[in-house]
C-alpha cells in the first residue's frame, strides 16, 4: 500500500483526465506546418507564455532537488530562484532582437548573428545539455517521488523508482510528440496553477505541524535564513582555503557555496539561462508579435518569485520536523537515527512531506501537483530538443524536405532524446543532490553561450570566427571537468590522488571553475575577432545595439506602455524585499 487513499487516487485521475482532455483537444487541430508544431503557430498569448515558461523550469530539479537543498543549506541556493530579473533582461533586451529577426531557434538566431558553423556548435552544446541536465533529471526526479508515495510498487523486477520514471516518460511523451508547442504549451499553463496550489499547501500543513514560522526560525536557526551563509564566518578566506571534513582535506564543491560565486557565477548561468537557452526562449518566439512577448516574459518573472516559498521553504520545514521529533517518520528517513542529517536522503525532504502532513483529500491536489511539475518540465525539453534536432541539423541536410516530413522527424528525435536520458540516470544517482548535480552540470555548460550572446548583441565588431573560438574553448573546458567529475560520481569508492591536477579540478568550487570557462572563453572571442577581419555590418543589421535602425527603435517603442515599465519594477522592488529579509 502507497501513503495515498482512494480520495486522493480520484483527484489525481482527475487531474490527469483534465490535462489530457486539454492536450486532446489541441492535437485534433492539425499540425501541418513546422511553424505549427514547434512555435504553436506564433499564436501564444502573454499569459500562456508566462506560464509556460515558468513551468518548464519548475519541475523535477525544484520538487525534488530544490527542496532537498533547502533541508541541507536553507535558503543558500535562493539566489538561483530569484532570478527573476533575468526574465526582465530578457523582456526588455532580447525579445527586440528576437522577434525582429522571426527565427525557430537559438543556434538559428547565432547563424545570423554571426555564421552557420556557429548555429552547428551550439545545437550540439544545448543538445547534449539537455541529455546531461533537463531529461535526465527530469525522468531521475519522476522516480523520486513514486519511490515515496508507492515505496511498495514492484513489477517485472522494476521498483517504484524505475516504474515511476518510466510512467512519467510515456505519459508526457505523448501528449508532447502528438501535440507540439502548442499541446505542450496549453497543458503547461494549466499545470503551473495546479502545483503552485499544490505547493503552497505543503506549505501551509507543513507550518501548521511545525506551529508556524516563528519555531521554523527557531529550530532551523539563523544560518539557514541567510542567503550569504558561507560569508559567515569564514568570510573571504572560506571561498579559497581548503576545508577539513572526514580527516581529509578539500576544496568541497557539493557542501559549500561560496558568496563571491553566487555573486559572479550565480547571474552568467541564470542569464544564460532565460535569456538565451532554447528551453524557455521558444515560448517568447511562440509569441504574435514583441508586445505579447516581452509581457509573456515580466508575467514570468512574476511567477518565478514564488519557488522560494513553494519549496526551499518545504525543505526547511521537513528539517525543522525532522530535527525537533514532531515528524517521526521524516526524523527517521533525514536522520536515519543518527544526530546528524544525511545528505543523501534529502532529496526526500518534499515527497516525504506530502506523505506524512497532509490530510486526505489536500495530499492528492499536492501530488496531482508534483505530477505536473514533472510532466512540464520534461514536455518542455522534449520539445526543444526535437525542434533543435529537427531545424538546425535535419532541415539544413535535407532543405526540400516537406513540413510533413519535418513534423514527424521531430517527434521521432523526441523519442531518442528520452532513450539517453533514460541511460543517464545511473550517473545522477550517485551523485550528492541532485541540484547540486543541476548547478553543476549548467555551470560548466553555460558560460561560452552567455559569452557569444551577450557579447554579440552588445559588441557589433565581434565576428564569426571569435564565436567559434570562444564556443570551442568553452565547451572543452566544460566537458573536461564533467570527464574528471563523473567516474567520481559513478565507481563506489574512486578516487584522484590528493593533491593530484585531477584532484584539484574535481575538488574545486564548480562556481570557480564556472568562472573561469567564462574568463577564457570573454578573452578568446575578443582577441580572435580583433585578429580577424570585422563582420559585415549591413548582413547583421538589427541583430546588435551597434546595428539597430531608427526603424527598429521606433517599432520596440510602440511595443511597450508605462504599465509594463511599473510591473517591472514591482518585480525589482520584490527582489529586493527577499534579499533584504533573508540576509543577516
Amino acid at each position: 500500500m502507497g501513503v495515498l487513499e482512494p480520495v486522493d487516487w480520484i483527484i489525481v485521475l482527475g487531474y490527469f483526465a483534465i490535462v489530457l482532455g486539454i492536450a486532446w483537444k489541441v492535437m485534433r487541430e492539425k499540425q501541418r506546418t513546422s511553424t505549427d508544431y514547434f512555435l504553436a503557430g506564433r499564436h501564444l498569448g502573454w499569459l500562456i507564455i508566462g506560464a509556460s515558461i515558468f513551468a518548464s523550469n519548475i519541475g523535477a530539479e525544484h520538487l525534488v532537488g530544490l527542496a532537498g537543498t533547502g533541508a541541507t543549506d536553507g535558503v543558500a541556493m535562493a539566489h538561483y530562484e530569484l532570478h527573476a530579473w533575468c526574465l526582465l533582461v530578457l523582456a526588455w533586451v532580447f525579445v527586440p532582437f528576437y522577434m525582429r529577426s522571426r527565427v525557430f531557434t537559438m543556434p538559428e538566431f547565432l547563424e545570423r548573428r554571426f555564421s552557420p558553423a556557429a548555429r552547428t556548435a551550439l545545437s550540439l552544446i544545448s543538445l547534449v545539455a539537455y541529455v546531461l541536465t533537463k531529461l535526465a533529471v527530469g525522468i531521475f526526479a519522476g522516480g523520486v517521488v513514486f519511490s515515496v508515495l508507492l515505496p511498495e510498487l514492484n513489477w517485472l523486477g522494476l521498483d517504484s523508482f524505475w516504474i515511476g520514471s518510466i510512467l512519467v516518460i510515456l505519459i508526457t511523451g505523448l501528449y508532447t510528440v502528438l501535440g507540439g508547442l502548442k499541446a505542450v504549451a496549453y497543458t503547461e499553463a494549466i499545470q503551473t496553477f495546479v502545483f503552485i496550489i499544490g505547493s503552497a499547501l505543503v506549505t501551509y500543513f507543513g507550518l501548521k505541524a511545525l506551529g508556524g514560522w516563528g519555531p521554523l526560525r527557531d529550530i532551523a536557526g539563523s544560518e539557514m535564513f541567510n542567503l550569504w551563509k558561507p560569508l559567515v564566518p569564514a568570510g573571504v578566506q572560506g571561498t579559497w582555503a581548503p576545508v577539513k571534513e572526514a580527516g581529509r582535506m578539500a576544496w568541497y564543491f557539493n557542501d559549500n557555496y561560496p558568496w563571491i560565486g553566487m555573486l559572479f557565477c550565480a547571474p552568467i548561468v541564470g542569464l544564460w539561462y532565460w535569456c538565451t537557452d532554447q528551453y524557455i526562449v521558444q515560448r517568447v518566439l511562440g509569441a504574435p508579435d514583441e508586445r505579447e512577448a516581452r509581457r509573456g516574459s515580466i508575467a514570468a518573472s512574476f511567477f518565478k518569485l514564488l519557488p522560494v516559498f513553494l519549496f526551499i521553504i518545504p525543505g526547511m520545514i521537513a528539517f525543522a520536523l525532522a530535527k525537533s521529533g514532531l515528524s517521526q517518520p521524516l526524523r527517521q528517513e533525514l536522520f536515519q537515527g543518527g544526530a546528524e542529517l544525511v545528505r543523501a536522503n534529502a532529496q526526500k525532504a518534499f515527497p516525504m512531506l506530502v506523505a506524512t502532513v497532509l490530510p486526505v483529500g489536500v495530499r492528492g491536489v499536492v501530488v496531482a501537483g508534483l505530477l505536473a511539475a514533472l510532466m512540464s518540465s520534461l514536455a518542455g525539453a522534449f520539445n526543444a530538443a526535437a525542434t533543435l534536432f529537427t531545424m538546425d541539423f535535419y532541415q539544413r541536410l535535407r532543405p526540400k524536405v516537406t513540413q510533413e516530413r519535418l513534423v514527424w522527424i521531430g517527434r521521432v528525435a523526441t523519442g531518442v532524446m528520452v532513450l539517453i536520458g533514460l541511460l543517464w540516470i545511473p550517473v545522477i544517482r550517485g551523485g550528492r543532490g541532485l541540484y547540486d548535480y543541476l548547478q553543476g552540470v549548467q555551470a560548466y555548460l553555460a558560460p561560452p553561450i552567455f559569452v557569444v550572446f551577450f557579447f554579440g548583441v552588445f559588441w557589433k565588431r565581434l565576428n564569426a570566427k571569435g564565436c567559434l573560438a570562444a564556443l570551442g574553448a568553452g565547451f572543452g573546458l566544460g566537458l573536461f571537468r564533467l570527464a574528471v567529475d563523473t567516474p567520481v560520481k559513478l565507481v563506489p569508492g574512486f578516487a584522484y590522488a590528493q593533491g593530484s591536477f585531477l584532484w584539484v579540478v574535481n575538488n574545486i568550487f564548480f562556481q570557480y571553475f564556472s568562472l573561469i570557462i567564462f574568463l577564457v572563453s570573454a578573452v578568446v572571442m575578443i582577441v580572435v575577432s580583433y585578429l580577424t577581419g570585422a563582420p559585415s555590418y549591413g548582413r547583421i543589421s538589427g541583430l546588435t545595439y551597434g546595428t539597430v535602425t531608427a526603424e527598429h527603435r521606433k517599432e520596440s517603442r510602440a511595443s511597450w506602455q508605462a504599465r509594463d515599465v511599473v510591473a517591472s519594477a514591482v518585480v525589482l522592488a520584490l527582489i529586493a524585499a527577499a534579499y533584504i529579509y533573508f540576509t543577516g
